[in-house]
């Protein structure tokens, strides 16, 4: 069990958040942990109970925890994720904070390099997974999302081929940003089955100029098209708007 420390009485329940999330990094509490109890944490903290509920809400709605009910219930440590950065980014993006030509820019630049990348790291179970990814785009799927989740798959296999864990971050957030985007409007941006063969043909060749260029071209032209998704879904809020 880490030592905490008690703690002044400006700012309480930051500074018991601050506390926890670093034993939570420290690895004092692994994901799947279950924390103290509220009344065990109060008294180390030597902070009132209200104070321990304000820094575990905080640390639930950053992911850092998630609340079970029952018997067996507490707050328990979660593995961390990319979904709440991605709620963010959605949020930002329906507040008219953020937008899709922004994530267009960056896939652009990045997307690229990652599939140049790549090309460094092939080996059979690489080259088998980016294979199934081919032949799974080519599956009827169950609606707009479970689609765009087949054709996404690839970008997601590339980004671990790439070894550069904040690339990684980066694609995988904007392929998460993607998807809730689409979920969001509802509006299907037309993702041609093939559009990924010539990235995949460059990578298997082990020739990364090639797979630089076939995934630049690929962002650009897959790009244009969320560019008219979101044309389309600001033309369909303003009117949403004009009529109430």
């Amino acid at each position: 069990m880490p030592g905490f420390k008690p703690i002044r009485q400006s700012r309480v329940s930051d500074e018991v958040t601050g506390q926890l999330k670093q034993s939570i990094l420290l690895g004092q509490f692994k994901a799947g942990d279950r924390l103290p109890a509220e009344r065990d944490l109060a008294e180390q903290f030597r902070v009132s109970r209200v104070a321990i509920r304000e820094a575990l809400r905080a640390l639930q709605n950053t992911g850092f925890i998630e609340t079970r009910q029952g018997s067996a219930g507490g707050a328990f440590v979660t593995d961390l994720t990319f979904e709440h950065l991605i709620d963010t980014f959605v949020d930002l993006f329906l507040a008219g904070k953020l937008s899709i030509p922004e994530m267009y820019r960056v896939r652009v630049l990045v997307e690229p390099e990652v599939a140049r990348l790549a090309t460094q790291n092939v080996t059979p179970e690489y080259a088998r997974r980016l294979k199934d990814c081919l032949e799974g785009e080519k599956l009827s799927a169950n609606g707009l999302i479970e689609d765009m989740e087949h054709k996404m798959a690839l970008h997601l296999v590339l980004a671990e081929m790439c070894g550069n864990r904040f690339l990684e971050a980066i694609v995988r957030s904007a392929m998460g940003l993607t998807r809730r985007l689409l979920e969001a409007v509802s509006i299907d941006p037309k993702h041609p089955v093939g559009m990924h063969v010539p990235v995949v043909e460059a990578v298997l060749r082990k020739d990364p100029e090639a797979a630089a260029e076939a995934m630049r071209k690929h962002a650009v032209e897959f790009g244009k098209r969320l560019l008219r998704v979101e044309k389309a879904y600001r033309k369909k809020l303003a009117l949403t708007q004009f009529l109430q």
